[in-house]
C-alpha cells in the first residue's frame, strides 16, 4: 500500500472513500468532518440527529455523496473517537485500522482521511500522522502466501513486510482479494505537511517491521526451521544495511554453549545463533544496547511433552526472536543513532533418542550449571547462552524477550507483557517505551531475598523450573542470573505474541507485538 501526504481539502480528492472523524457526544461536526458535512448538505449532522451515530470508540457509518456534488468520492467512512477526554495514540492507531478495514470491506482501491487527532483533538501531528499509519497497515495485516495452488515461501522465502503477507493463487477466496493500493492523508495546513510526511514514513517503518515480524511468526515449524530463520534475518539485513553473521552448531560448541546445544540434540533441524548489528555512522565506540530473543521455531516440550491439545500454537515461540528481527529492521530504516546488537537463538524442542532428559544438568557458556526439572522450560536455557555471548560487547543495557511463561499468563492475561528487571531505570524505560507505543508492560518483583531460593537446586548452580508457584518470576530469576551486573531486563511475552480474537490494528492470529516497543526503547538511549 503506497502512503503518501497531500495538502488540500477533503472534499476535492476523488478516492473509492474518505474518512473522517467525530468525538462521543458531539452534536454538530467541526473541523475536517464539519466542512465535509456542510459539501453533504449536513447529511453528517441529521446522522447524529437520528441517533444512529454516537461517536462511540470505533463506530462507523458509510454515506454516499451524490454523483457530482461537492464530495468528489464515492464514499463517505465517518469513524467514532470515543470520548475526547479519553483519546490517545493507541485510540487514534485502532480508528485508523477500523476505517481502513472498514474501506477494505467495501472494495476500495484508493482511500483518503485525515490524520486523526491532529485537529481539534489537539494531539501533535506527527504523532498523530505515525498512529495513523501504524494502525491502517498493522490493521490491514493478512496472511496469504499458503493458500491456493502456489507452493508458498519455503524454507527460505522473503517474508513480506506490507498489509499483506504474500499473494496467493488459485482458490483464494474474493475477501482475501479485496486490497487497499493507495492511502493520501489529506492535510488543509501546507505548513504541517512536512511534519506529517515524516510522522507516516515512522508509522510505516514500525508498521511493516511489526508485518514482518507476524508473518515469521504465522509460518509453520516446516516452513521456518532454525536455517529458514536465519535466512530470513539474513535478507532482511542485506536489504536494510545490517550487519549479519549467524553461528552454526559447532561455534556454539566451541564457545561451550551447552544450554543452547542441549536444547537443540533432540532435534534433527540444525540451530542457529544469528547476530545482527546496527551501527550509526561514527557509532562504533559506542556502548550498544543488545536485544535477545527466544527464538524456538517449534516447542513441543521435548521429553515432557506438552499436550496435544493446542501444540499447534506452538510454532509462535519464536515470537521474541521474531519482535527482535523486526525491530532491527525498524532501527535500521529509522537509521537510528543508538548501536544496537541482537541476539537470537533459534532452535527446535523435540523429543528423541538424543533429546536431554529431566535430571540432566548443563553447562552454560559461562560455566554455570543448570539442572532440567522440566524439557519444556527451555527457553530460559537458551537465553542463557544468548545473555552470556552478550557480555562481550559491554552493553549499557540488556533485555531478553520471550514467550516464556503460561504463568504471565495467569498474572497479566493477554493485556500486557510482564517485565522483571535488575535496574529501575531499564524498567521504567520499558514503561514509557510501552505508554508510547501502546504495547504495554507491567513490572514483577524479582527480590532475591523471596525469589531466588526457588532455583536452587541440590546438584548444581540452579534449577530451570520453579514450579507452579511464581512461575514466571521463576523464569526471570533464573536469566538474571546470567545478565549479572549489566543493567537488564526479562520481558515475557506469553500473553501477547497471539491473538485469539480480531481487534483494529491486530488482526486473529500472530500479532508481532514488542517490534515497536522494543524499537521505541533502544532508540531512547540515543538521547
Amino acid at each position: 500500500m503506497n502512503i503518501r501526504v497531500q495538502a488540500g481539502q477533503l472534499a476535492s480528492v476523488d478516492a473509492g472513500a474518505i474518512v473522517v472523524n467525530l468525538f462521543q457526544g458531539a452534536t454538530e461536526p467541526g473541523g475536517a468532518t464539519g466542512a465535509i458535512d456542510v459539501a453533504l448538505g449536513g447529511a453528517i449532522t441529521r446522522l447524529i440527529a437520528t441517533g444512529d451515530f454516537t461517536g462511540k470508540l470505533n463506530q462507523t457509518a458509510v454515506l454516499y455523496p451524490v454523483p457530482g456534488g461537492e464530495v468528489k468520492a464515492q464514499r463517505v467512512v465517518i469513524a467514532g473517537l470515543g470520548k475526547r477526554d479519553d483519546f490517545t495514540l493507541d485510540r487514534a492507531r485502532q480508528v485508523s485500522a477500523t476505517a481502513a478495514r472498514r474501506a477494505r470491506d467495501l472494495g476500495v482501491r484508493r482511500l483518503a482521511t485525515i490524520v486523526h487527532g491532529a485537529g481539534i483533538g489537539g494531539t501533535d501531528p506527527q504523532r498523530a500522522a505515525q498512529a495513523l499509519a501504524e494502525g491502517a497497515v498493522l490493521g490491514l495485516y493478512r496472511f496469504a502466501e499458503l493458500k491456493g495452488k502456489t507452493t508458498g515461501p519455503g524454507p527460505s522465502g522473503g517474508a513480506n513486510a506490507g498489509g499483506s503477507a504474500g499473494s496467493s493463487g488459485a482458490g483464494e477466496d474474493e475477501d482475501a482479494k479485496r486490497a487497499i493500493d493507495e492511502l493520501i492523508v489529506i492535510e488543509l495546513d501546507e505548513s504541517k505537511v512536512p511534519e506529517i510526511e515524516e510522522g507516516t514514513r515512522r508509522g510505516r517503518i514500525l508498521a511493516e517491521s511489526q508485518n514482518f515480524a507476524r508473518t515469521l511468526v504465522t509460518r509453520p515449524g516446516n516452513v521456518l526451521p532454525p536455517i529458514a530463520m536465519a535466512e530470513e534475518a539474513r535478507a532482511m539485513a542485506a536489504q536494510v544495511g545490517l550487519r549479519y553473521e549467524a553461528l552454526e552448531p559447532s561455534q556454539m560448541d566451541e564457545l561451550g554453549m551447552g544450554a543452547l546445544m542441549g536444547v537443540a540434540a533432540g532435534s534433527e533441524q540444525p540451530a542457529r545463533f544469528i547476530i545482527l548489528e546496527h551501527t550509526p555512522p561514527g557509532g562504533e565506540n559506542q556502548k550498544p544496547v543488545v536485544l535477545c530473543g527466544k527464538g524456538i521455531t517449534f516447542d513441543t516440550g521435548g521429553i515432557s511433552i506438552k499436550p496435544a491439545e493446542g501444540m499447534w500454537q506452538m510454532k509462535d515461540d519464536m515470537g521474541g526472536g521474531a519482535a527482535v528481527i523486526g525491530a532491527m529492521r525498524a532501527l535500521a530504516l529509522l537509521k537510528s543513532p543508538q548501536r544496537t546488537i541482537a541476539l537470537i537463538p533459534a532452535v527446535e524442542n523435540m523429543p528423541s533418542g538424543t533429546a536431554i532428559r529431566p535430571g540432566d544438568v548443563l553447562r552454560a557458556m559461562d560455566g554455570q550449571t543448570i539442572e532440567i526439572i522440566s524439557t519444556d522450560a527451555e527457553g530460559r536455557l537458551v537465553l542463557a547462552d544468548a545473555l552470556a555471548y552478550g557480555q562481550r560487547y559491554t552493553p549499557q543495557a540488556m533485555l531478553d524477550v520471550a514467550t516464556l511463561t503460561g504463568g504471565v499468563v495467569t498474572a497479566l492475561g493477554h493485556g500486557c507483557a510482564g517485565v522483571m528487571a535488575n535496574d529501575p531505570d531499564v524498567a521504567e524505560r520499558l514503561k514509557k517505551a510501552g505508554d508510547a507505543t501502546g504495547e504495554k508492560v507491567w513490572e514483577l518483583p524479582l527480590w532475591d531475598d523471596e525469589y531466588k531460593k526457588a532455583i536452587r537446586s541440590d546438584i548444581a548452580d540452579m534449577k530451570n523450573s520453579t514450579g507452579r508457584a511464581a512461575s514466571a518470576i521463576g523464569g526471570g530469576m533464573l536469566l538474571k542470573q546470567f545478565a549479572k551486573k549489566v543493567p537488564w531486563a526479562h520481558v515475557d511475552i506469553a500473553g501477547m505474541a497471539w491473538a485469539d480474537s480480531d481487534s483494529p490494528y491486530k488482526p486473529k492470529g500472530a500479532t508481532g507485538y514488542g517490534v515497536r516497543l522494543l524499537a521505541e526503547y533502544a532508540n531512547g538511549y540515543a538521547g
